[in-house]
Order: structure tokens, then C-alpha cells, then sequence
């Protein structure tokens, strides 16, 4: 998955702006304008690094004179006391973005890392880890990166890429046959129709309604797995709601082909890193 640059950019423009407003008041008032430092991004947790291009890219973005050796890519697992990169810059600058770029790089590498435990438990089964729209405003084309990065998959980066009923669309249309038969000759071809069951009564309906992807929203393995059989390898089944790490195996051995997590962005423990400039 590429990152647009001209995208990414905007997300430092925005959080610089926020965080830096006019003056850095302690920095500007206090470092040379012709100061120089060097620094050392370290790990301080072990994960899956995510981020490091848009990390550099903040001090670039400040500095044009900006250097780094990076030493760890996106993807690398690192482990306290590892170096990721060393940097060269102005110190002002390197002040000034510092938050910035740690605020970025920790919390995509966070999501990357709990993306990879949750690829790592359901090795050797059929479900693909997937993420979901609890995403952070602003951030969700570099959080859906992140998941990538940490080997899972994306849903729908937003309402235009596919169609979905969900409950309330149901609901709203008086059941899914209804719902379905009203959404089905509208969409292009291109468009697949995923539906959200809550019910085993409701896998059949959707089966029968011609549902494309089929979604088994909060039910027990008993019933996942009687909906896997009744699915019979018709249409996708995706497990979702609730899913935690000390349930996501069992889940998996149901033999549903993807099951979404939106724990993987909405609320995601960020990876302790951080940047230490040199003593002079």
C-alpha cells in the first residue's frame, strides 16, 4: 500500500499546526538559529515498526537540510534498545517536530504490532485479520497502512467502496430480502453487497437473498460455525464484534474467512519509542 505524499503531508501540516501554533516558545527563545544537533530514534518496547517515512518526513517538512541513516524499515521488528535511525538536522527543528513525529510513528507502529499478534494467533487457519471505519479522524488512510503493515487486510476505507446493510439499514427496510431486493439492481457492477447477520435465521435469509459477503455480527462459535456449514463455501463469511485476542483463535477455528477488528485502530496501545538528541 503506497502513501500519497501530498496526503501525508497534510496530516503533519495539520498536527504541526496545532502543536507549534506561532512560536515554540521554550525552543525559540532559547536555541541559536544556527544550532545543530544530532539524534537517535531507539525502541523501547518490542513490535512492529510503522511510520519511520512519515516520522522523517516532519523534520523535512521543517528543515530542508534534514539528514538520516535509518537502520529500521516499516515492517522490521525492533526490541528495546534498538536503533532505529540517527538523524542530523537543525536542533530547533528537531525540537520542534519532535512530538509530532513520535506521536505518528508510535501510534501506527501500535497498530501495526497488535495487527501481527492478531495474525500471529490464527496462523494456520483460514480467517484473514481485517480492519474496520473505527478509525481516528484524519488518520485512517495511514491507520489501514498500519494494519497492512502488520499483515492484515482492509475493509472499506470509506461508504463509496462497497455496499453494506447493516442493522439499521435492515431495519429501516423491513428486513433483509427487502433491504436487499431495494439496494440490489442499483449497484455497478463492480460493486460487491455485504449484509450483517445477527441471527442464524438471518444467514439463511441473506444466503437465499443472494448476499455477496456475508457478515456474522456478535454471535457464539456454535453459531458461527453452523453458519459456516450452512454457507458451504457459497459467499465469505466475516466474524465481527467483541473479538479480543483471548477469543480470536477460537473464532477462527470456526472457519469464518475474515474476521474484523475494530480494537486494531480505535483503540490501539501505542509503541513505546523515542528520540534522544546527543550531547553536545
Amino acid at each position: 500500500m503506497l502513501l500519497p505524499q501530498f496526503a501525508v503531508d497534510d496530516v503533519i501540516k495539520t498536527a504541526l499546526n496545532e502543536d507549534i501554533n506561532y512560536i515554540d516558545t521554550t525552543t525559540d527563545l532559547m536555541i541559536p538559529e544556527d544550532s545543530r544537533s544530532a539524534a537517535r530514534f531507539l525502541a523501547k518496547a518490542e513490535g512492529v515498526l510503522c511510520g519511520m517515512d512519515v516520522a522523517l518526513r516532519v523534520f523535512a517538512l521543517l528543515d530542508p537540510t534534514f539528514r538520516a541513516a535509518v537502520h529500521k524499515k516499516d515492517g522490521d521488528r525492533v526490541r528495546p534498545g534498538d536503533v532505529i535511525a540517527e538523524v542530523e538536522g537543525a536542533t530547533r527543528s528537531l525540537l520542534k517536530g519532535e512530538r509530532t513525529a513520535l506521536n505518528l510513528l508510535q501510534h501506527l507502529s501500535g497498530v501495526a504490532t497488535a495487527t501481527d499478534l492478531c495474525v500471529q494467533i490464527v496462523r494456520g487457519t483460514r480467517a484473514s485479520i481485517a480492519d474496520t471505519r473505527k478509525t481516528l479522524p484524519g488518520l485512517r488512510f495511514l491507520q489501514k497502512y498500519a494494519v497492512t503493515v502488520g499483515g492484515g487486510r482492509n475493509h472499506r476505507f470509506n461508504l463509496s467502496d462497497g455496499a453494506m446493510l447493516k442493522d439499521n439499514h435492515i431495519d429501516a427496510a423491513g428486513g433483509i430480502t427487502a433491504a436487499v431486493r431495494a439496494i440490489r439492481g442499483r449497484l455497478g457492477h463492480m460493486v460487491k453487497l455485504e449484509v450483517e447477520t445477527r441471527s442464524l435465521d438471518e444467514v439463511r435469509e441473506a444466503l437465499a437473498a443472494g448476499a455477496d459477503v456475508i457478515m456474522l455480527d456478535n454471535m457464539d462459535c456454535a453459531a458461527m460455525a453452523e453458519a459456516v456449514r450452512l454457507a458451504d463455501g457459497r459467499v465469505p463469511l466475516e466474524a465481527s464484534g467483541g473479538i479480543t485476542a483471548e477469543t480470536l483463535r477460537a473464532v477462527a477455528e470456526t472457519g469464518v474467512d475474515i474476521i474484523s477488528i475494530g480494537a486494531l485502530t480505535h483503540s490501539v496501545k501505542a509503541l513505546d519509542i523515542s528520540l534522544k538528541i546527543q550531547k553536545a
